[in-house]
């Protein structure tokens, strides 16, 4: 097995851009929704606004660009190519730090963190990041065969440390990330300086006699999560293949898909995400 670190630079066919702009224009839209909120799903003013600006308005080209003057490389680990992003920081007590995201989501999660962690203001922990790319998220390989579970990319990121000259490291990730970093803090702890997950895996205690208020409404959130908005994790989970087919094919299903979730997830009295920041983050997840 290779065990080679290669540079990687971001660079789309323009036959592709090409045939999505097509798919764009040609899109058959569904029937409104028959209620005023987001109970049915995300609206259709919301999706065909969204797409006319990935056609009309979105500039994937300066997108590319702009991600490109972060340094990545691909190295290949248990047989698949991993993406990742290596940023050392200028300071000599940094330490590293693997971050993982989840789905809807890239490497792209962190665009933002990378400046804040590598080169904080004085006094403040500063960090080498390393941020790997899921596999068949963005830019790593895709599975050809079932067993790419939270446990195999563990060790697959455990590897990729090691290959960066990393014994001892911090692991921190949300969605999809949190369950890849506790596996890691499972399989080898001594390599773990600390472990930070968003959201923590771990409920309040429903039975607890002194939940705070803050616990009560956190629980009624899961219960609000699993009963409306969880649809998604279950047909991601037993039928991938069947909902792979629209989204693959469709440019305007994959908007709607992956963007319910990003403008539900998003901290919305922050401002929430920006159109063009939408269209990165379905860029890359699909």
């Amino acid at each position: 097995m290779t065990k080679a670190i290669e540079p990687f630079e971001i660079a789309i066919r323009q036959a592709d851009l090409d045939d999505l702009q097509a798919r764009l224009v040609r899109t058959r839209w569904p029937e409104r929704e028959v209620v005023t909120d987001w109970s049915q799903g995300v609206p259709l003013d919301v999706v065909t606004e969204l797409v006319r600006h990935w056609r009309d308005d979105y500039d994937w080209r300066a997108t590319e660009a702009r991600l490109n003057r972060i340094p990545q490389f691909s190295t290949v680990i248990d047989g698949l190519p991993i993406h990742f992003l290596p940023v050392r920081s200028p300071r000599a007590d940094a330490t590293p730090v693997v971050l993982t995201h989840g789905w809807p989501g890239s490497f792209l999660e962190f665009e933002q963190a990378v400046h804040r962690l590598t080169d904080p203001p004085a006094g403040r922990l500063a960090c080498h990041v390393v941020v790997p790319s899921l596999h068949g998220y963005g830019f790593s390989g895709v599975p050809t065969v079932p067993g790419w579970n939270i446990h195999r990319i563990a060790r697959a990121w455990c590897e990729l440390t090691s290959r960066l000259g990393y014994p001892r490291f911090l692991a921190a990730g949300s969605d999809w990330g949190t369950s890849v970093s506790t596996s890691i803090a499972l399989q080898q702890p001594d390599r773990l300086v600390g472990l930070h997950l968003v959201p923590p895996l771990v409920p309040p205690d429903r039975d607890a006699a002194d939940l705070t208020e803050a616990e009560q409404t956190a629980l009624a959130e899961l219960d609000e999560s699993s009963r409306s908005g969880s649809g998604y994790a279950a047909i991601h989970s037993t039928r991938p293949q069947t909902l792979g087919y629209g989204l693959a094919d469709s440019p305007a299903g994959l908007a709607a898909w992956i963007g319910e979730k990003l403008w539900s997830w998003a901290d919305q009295a922050a401002g929430g995400l920006t159109t063009s920041q939408m269209l990165d983050n379905i860029s890359l997840t699909g």
